[in-house]
């Protein structure tokens, strides 16, 4: 993790044998702890999510009715979507 994170903790039970695996996966993967190895897991997790989300819209879009955008439609499009990746490399 790049950034600094208030980290909560969180009980998970696993039966013995998937402890193992996640201990070994964590030692496999570089992970110093397995915290780090499930965290890792979770955030890609989410990254297919997002994009899945997005595809969704992006096809929701081209499903849509068309019509011409002006060039001040165009400027708030750049400026939101510009704005949206800065938040997101911020949290990251």
């Amino acid at each position: 993790m790049t950034k600094k994170h208030t980290l909560a903790s969180m009980t998970v039970s696993l039966p013995a044998s998937q402890k193992e695996y996640v201990r070994k996966q964590a030692e496999a993967t570089g992970c110093s702890t397995p915290s780090e190895y499930i965290r890792r897991l979770i955030h890609a997790d989410q990254r297919v999510h997002e994009r899945d989300s997005l595809e969704a819209m992006i096809l929701q879009g081209l499903d849509s009715s068309a019509r011409e955008m002006t060039a001040k439609e165009w400027m708030r499009l750049r400026h939101s979507v510009r704005e949206q990746l800065a938040n997101r490399r911020q949290a990251h």
